[in-house]
C-alpha cells in the first residue's frame, strides 16, 4: 500500500504541465524561425566596359639634352697642369680649357728647327758642288757623270730640308694640342680629369654641350619600338612646367637595344624654345594605332580561378554574377590590360570578388555610377 504523500510526490502537478508544453511550443517556433532562410542580394560596385577606341597612348619619360655634345680630349698625351673651366661655365670657339705640361714638345721644336738649319745647310754645299761640277764639264775638265752626281745629291739635300721642314711643322703642332681649346659656342656639363693626371691621347677631359637644337632621349622596349619610326610626330611635355607643350619629331632610333635594360634609345627632336633647358625631364607622348582591341579594368576588379585569370560579371536580366575567363594583356598604373573575353557594355565587378559565387543575387545601386573602363595609356 502507497501512502498518500508518496503518490502525491511521484505525481507531477498541472503547473509542471504547463511548463514543459510551454517550453516545447516555444523549442517549436525557433526551429520554424530557423528553417524560414531569407536570401541573400549582395550590394556590388560595378564597372562598364566601353568600345576600346581606334588609338591608344605611348608615354615615356626621358631627360633633355643636346643634339651634339662634344667629348673633348687632348691630341697628345701628358700632365695636365692646368684646368680652366667648370661645370655650367658657357664657352666661345677658341677658349682654352685645360693645358697639359708642354716642356717635351717645346724641345721637339728645338730639334726640328736644328735638323732643318742643318739640312739647309746641306741644300747651301750641294748647290754650290752642284755649280762647280757645270762649270768644269762646260770647259771639257769633268766628265759628265760627275755633273750628274753632283745634280742628283743637291736633289736629295733639297729633299732632306723638306723633310725637317715638316718635321718641325708636325713638332710646333703637338706644343699647340697641349691646349685643349673649344670649337663650338656651348656650355661645359662635365668634368672627367684634373689637374695632376697623366691623360692619354684622345682621351675625354671635358664635355660640351653645342648651343642649338635640343632633344629628348628615352627608353623604348621592344614591344613599342615599332610605333617610333624617324620623323614621327609626338608631343613633349615638361614636369617643371605643365603649360609647356611642344611638338616634336622622331629623329633617331637606336639599331640596337641596350645590352642591361633591353630598350631601345629614341631621340626627339624639338623646335627651338629657351624655356626648355638642358637636363629637363620630360615626357614623350605618341599616338599609336590600337592594333589589339584593349579595354583596361580596375586590378581589383581581376580574379584567380583554377589557376585562370577571371573577372565577375553582372547578368543585367537577372541580377546574378557569373565568372568569366579573360586573357590580360599587360598590367599598368592605370589598371589592367584585357585582350579577351570582355565586351562593350558589360558590366564587371569591381571590388569584393573574394565574396562573389556563381549566380549570386547582386545589387547595383541606381545612384551608382558605372565607370566606363576605357583603354588606357600604355606606359
Amino acid at each position: 500500500m502507497f501512502s498518500l504523500k508518496t503518490l502525491s510526490h511521484r505525481m507531477p502537478s498541472v503547473a509542471s504541465l504547463v511548463l514543459v508544453g510551454a517550453i516545447g511550443i516555444g523549442i517549436s517556433a525557433c526551429s520554424e524561425e530557423k528553417a524560414e532562410v531569407k536570401e541573400v542580394i549582395r550590394p556590388v560596385k560595378v564597372v562598364e566596359i566601353a568600345k576600346a577606341g581606334d588609338t591608344r597612348k605611348l608615354d615615356y619619360s626621358g631627360s633633355v639634352k643636346a643634339r651634339t655634345e662634344m667629348n673633348l680630349g687632348f691630341r697628345v698625351a701628358g700632365k695636365i697642369t692646368e684646368r680652366l673651366v667648370d661645370i655650367g661655365d658657357r664657352v666661345t670657339p677658341g677658349d682654352v680649357l685645360a693645358r697639359v705640361d708642354a716642356t717635351d714638345y717645346q724641345l721637339a721644336v728645338r730639334t726640328a728647327e736644328a735638323n732643318l738649319a742643318s739640312a739647309e745647310r746641306g741644300v747651301e754645299t750641294t748647290d754650290l758642288v752642284n755649280k762647280r761640277a757645270e762649270q768644269l764639264f762646260d770647259k771639257s775638265v769633268a766628265p759628265k757623270s760627275q755633273v750628274e752626281q753632283a745634280s742628283l745629291s743637291h736633289d736629295q739635300a733639297i729633299s732632306q730640308r723638306d723633310a725637317a721642314l715638316s718635321a718641325l711643322d708636325q713638332a710646333k703642332n703637338q706644343v699647340s694640342y697641349t691646349e685643349l681649346k673649344a670649337g663650338q659656342n656651348g656650355i661645359v656639363t662635365a668634368i672627367n680629369a684634373d689637374t695632376g693626371q697623366v691623360v692619354g691621347s684622345g682621351t675625354a677631359v671635358v664635355t660640351v654641350a653645342v648651343d642649338g637644337e635640343k632633344e629628348v632621349q628615352i627608353a623604348v622596349p621592344e614591344n613599342d619600338i615599332a610605333e617610333f619610326k624617324p620623323g614621327k610626330t609626338v608631343k613633349a611635355s615638361f614636369w617643371a612646367d605643365d603649360r609647356l607643350v611642344l611638338d616634336g619629331k622622331v629623329r633617331e632610333v637606336s639599331g640596337s637595344a641596350d645590352q642591361q635594360s633591353r630598350t631601345f634609345a629614341v631621340r626627339v627632336s624639338l623646335p627651338n624654345d629657351p624655356r626648355v633647358l638642358l637636363g629637363m625631364t620630360a615626357t614623350i607622348e605618341a599616338d599609336v594605332s590600337n592594333g589589339s582591341s584593349y579595354v583596361s579594368i580596375p586590378l581589383s576588379a581581376l580574379a584567380e580561378k583554377d589557376g585562370k585569370q577571371m573577372v565577375w560579371t553582372v547578368d543585367r536580366d537577372t541580377a546574378t554574377v557569373h565568372g568569366r575567363d579573360i586573357k590580360v594583356a599587360d598590367f599598368t598604373g592605370d589598371g589592367v590590360h584585357v585582350i579577351e573575353g570582355l565586351d562593350s557594355g558589360d558590366l564587371v565587378v569591381s571590388a569584393g570578388t573574394q565574396f562573389m559565387s556563381e549566380n549570386l543575387k547582386v545589387k547595383v545601386p541606381d545612384q551608382q555610377s558605372a565607370l566606363a573602363a576605357t583603354d588606357q595609356t600604355v606606359r
